[in-house]
């Protein structure tokens, strides 16, 4: 029997250290740290003892068993050391010499026997002066090799990592081109010293500010490695949680991180209260949970983010989220970066823990959605290259309401001018003048988006414009002219059809009123009148068709397609097309020669006949001069002709198939604008098309997961990333990927290029 359980053990030997053992690929991730597998999951499967059952040979006796226990390293093993001091903790003022390196600061163990806190080992981070080294700045900061490991332990370095170590620990500790493996064995001694301290209370509180205070330093310069970045603010939340109280009066603040203790401890001690919860705490309580995915706008527009979801809980919690203690108690768990360092409970008290939670979430993804959706333009804007959230573009496409949170300098200029141009003069500018306010060169022309952009603009600050193509189915001309006007439109702005006939009443009378080159001011009157007394207009109506009037008197006029249109008309049509036409034309009460000219030059451009525009000008005189002599009621003076009731014809029931007629022959014909087609992954090389096409099939992907697709294809992970971001940029100008602690794809993007 003992021959059997001898070859077991050797087989299981053999198996562990065989299995330990990593390909190039392996060792390059690990030196750089950049794996996203958890160093608790591996620390469970490498450090924990392994229990082997072997059965005995003699099977009447079943519980006749032999259990081997074989401890597992992850790592070279440890050089021999003469130096049996037992490690202590240097504090931060003390100095010494270490082969031939002067320290000026401590903050390390230092000595030559010192356990890790899980009893196994030596401690990683014990800086001892007999092993051996190389000499003093002998390897450049770069320098690396494969002694580093995943888990890198001062003991267990080359004598060159060594060395390199010694060196940085000696300088003011911030060369942002050392291996990250270095800072972690810095790192490890303070997860050690905090932990080492939760239940004897050695660390004074100075001492323990000074800790905070370096590892957020580190944090600071080395925190874009995302592995200590994680780690680093996860120790900052422990110390933080841990003496919350000379964190406060320090006036300093633990970073935000996943699965966060101290917002689990926050949460429970809020709910426990009985206090309802608020917006900030609501939020931070959607970020740490896993029910919920954030979209690239609330990472890329995290401080806008979290201001429009502000505002949108506020109005629908108005008095906050109320929330019942649940049954669950709260337990806190810290996982150190370090391997030498055991899983540690914190006591938390008697808090429930309503972090887990369903319901609460279920009532705060609906906001969330809600502002990915508002914000998502401005998001896509800035994702852009050479874009700055204080760009007049961007600042167009916040919510209304976010724009009025945020009170830009810019928009308020704006507001105040606009405003001064409606008072001063009747609203009316030039485009150019106006465009100057965008802070934004002038284009070659005013497409689409730059009237959307316009538009925008005066949305923000509760202004309108004229014209605005939404409902006056026309664009603003670079060289023509806009009118504003207040209040704006609104966004419940929804134009009927009698606002419609009217416009296109409007545009046949503003063509009319300006083929002499002038506006008489009893034209003006006879088609403000086409507006005032439409009872069926309302008055947000009414507004915005006077500003539509003004600018249409103040430009050129446009009469494309009018001439095929009026060839399809009837007689009867014809007819009372003319008998608006002479109407509007002789409002001022004369008819001269030049008029009389400039009425045969507008028959002859919408197909009408010329020679008939004198005829008809008798016929409709002559008409309105026996109706008013039939009329008691009217004055000597206007024996000439009636050019109200002539006009204002079109409001009486008996003619609304005539409206309808004049809207469906004078609509405006506004060029097509042209959008490019947008292209496919034809762009990419075979290799980034296929993990293109990978990536795609889902929102989110964490770097393990797709470490086998980008090794497969023989490309680096942010090479690759980089590459198919530039050929999104070139065919959308935008990016498709975006890269966090996991790998998001943007599937409003991913639509786009479809084409």
């Amino acid at each position: 029997m003992e021959l059997i359980i001898g070859l077991v053990a050797i087989y299981l030997i053999y198996k562990l250290l065989s299995g330990g053992k990593k390909t190039d690929a392996e060792a390059t991730n690990n030196n750089s740290r950049s794996s996203n597998v958890s160093k608790s999951t591996q620390r469970n499967q490498t450090q924990n003892k392994i229990r082997v059952s072997v059965s005995s040979i003699d099977e009447s006796n079943e519980d006749d068993f032999s259990t081997f226990e074989i401890h597992t390293s992850f790592g070279n093993e440890p050089t021999r050391s003469k130096n049996t001091s037992v490690g202590r903790w240097l504090g931060e003022e003390e100095t010494l010499v270490i082969n031939g390196r002067k320290f000026t600061k401590g903050f390390f163990y230092f000595g030559g026997a010192l356990s890790g806190l899980n009893g196994y080992g030596i401690e990683p981070s014990l800086v001892d002066k007999d092993r051996p080294a190389s000499g003093v700045n002998d390897c450049d900061f770069e320098y690396q090799d494969d002694s580093l490991g995943y888990w890198p332990s001062f003991a267990t370095l080359s004598k060159e990592c060594r060395g390199l170590f010694l060196d940085w620990l000696a300088s003011d500790r911030k060369n942002e081109d050392i291996s990250i493996g270095y800072v972690f064995i810095y790192f490890y001694g303070f997860e050690r010293r905090i932990i080492e301290d939760i239940g004897e209370t050695k660390v004074s509180d100075v001492e323990f500010l000074a800790i905070f205070n370096e590892v957020a330093r580190l944090l600071a310069i080395y925190g874009v490695n995302r592995s200590f970045r994680s780690y680093s603010s996860r120790l900052l939340e422990l110390m933080y949680l841990l003496r919350k109280n000379v964190m406060d009066d320090a006036g300093v603040k633990a970073p935000e991180s996943n699965n966060s203790l101290a917002f689990k401890f926050r949460l429970a001690k809020n709910v426990q209260s009985g206090v309802a919860l608020q917006s900030e705490l609501a939020l931070e309580w959607l970020k740490d949970t896993g029910e919920y995915l954030f979209k690239a706008p609330a990472r890329r527009c995290e401080e806008e983010f979290a201001k429009l979801f502000k505002l949108k809980f506020d109005k629908k919690f108005p008095e906050g989220l109320r929330i019942k203690p649940n049954k669950t108690k709260l337990k806190l768990t810290f996982c150190a970066a370090s391997n030498a360092i055991s899983t540690t409970e914190i006591d938390a008290g008697n808090l429930p823990d309503p972090s887990i939670l369903k319901g609460p979430i279920k009532k705060l993804i609906p906001i969330a959605d809600e502002c990915t959706e508002q914000l998502s333009a401005y998001s896509r804007y800035l994702a852009k290259s050479d874009t700055a959230r204080q760009d007049i573009a961007a600042l167009l496409l916040l919510p209304n309401e976010l724009v009025t949170e945020i009170k830009s300098p810019v928009i308020e200029r704006f507001k105040s001018w606009s405003m001064t141009v409606i008072v001063e003069n009747n609203g009316l500018i030039s485009v150019k003048e106006f465009w100057k306010h965008l802070d934004m060169p002038l284009p070659k022309a005013t497409n689409k988006k730059e009237n959307q952009l316009i538009i925008s603009l005066a949305n923000k600050v509760g202004v309108g414009v004229a014209p605005d193509f939404r409902f006056h189915q026309s664009n603003v001309k670079l060289d023509g002219n806009l009118v504003l006007f207040s209040p704006g439109h609104g966004e419940l702005f929804e134009p009927s059809r009698a606002y419609y006939q009217v416009a296109t009443a409007l545009r046949l009378g503003a063509m009319v009123a300006t083929i002499d080159g002038r506006v008489d001011d009893s034209e003006m009157l006879v088609l403000k009148r086409l507006i005032d007394r439409d009872d069926s207009l309302s008055l947000g109506e009414k507004t915005s068709l006077h500003a539509y009037l003004k600018w249409r008197l103040n430009s050129p006029v446009n009469m494309a397609g009018l001439k095929a249109r009026v060839e399809s008309l009837n007689d009867d049509e014809i007819e009372f097309v003319k008998k608006i036409i002479v109407s509007i034309a002789l409002a001022d009460g004369s008819v001269d020669v030049s008029e009389i000219r400039q009425l045969e030059k507008l028959y002859t451009a919408i197909g009408l006949d010329k020679s008939q525009v004198s005829s008809d000008i008798h016929k409709l005189t002559s008409s309105s001069v026996d109706k008013s002599k039939n009329d008691t009621s009217t004055n000597a003076e206007h024996n000439s002709f009636s050019i109200d009731k002539a006009v204002l014809a079109i409001h009486e029931n008996d003619t609304k198939n005539a409206k309808s007629m004049l809207e469906s022959i004078f609509v405006e014909e506004e060029p097509v604008i042209e959008v490019e087609v947008q292209g496919n992954s034809d762009g990419l090389d075979d290799a980034h098309k296929a993990v293109y096409n990978i990536m795609v099939t889902k929102e989110q992907w964490s770097r393990n997961e797709v470490q086998s697709i980008f090794s497969e294809h023989k490309l680096m992970i942010d090479g690759a990333i980089e590459t198919i971001n530039d050929w999104s940029f070139d065919m959308v100008d935008a990016p498709v990927l975006e890269q966090d602690d996991d790998i998001f794809i943007d599937l409003e993007i991913v639509e786009e290029l479809k084409g």
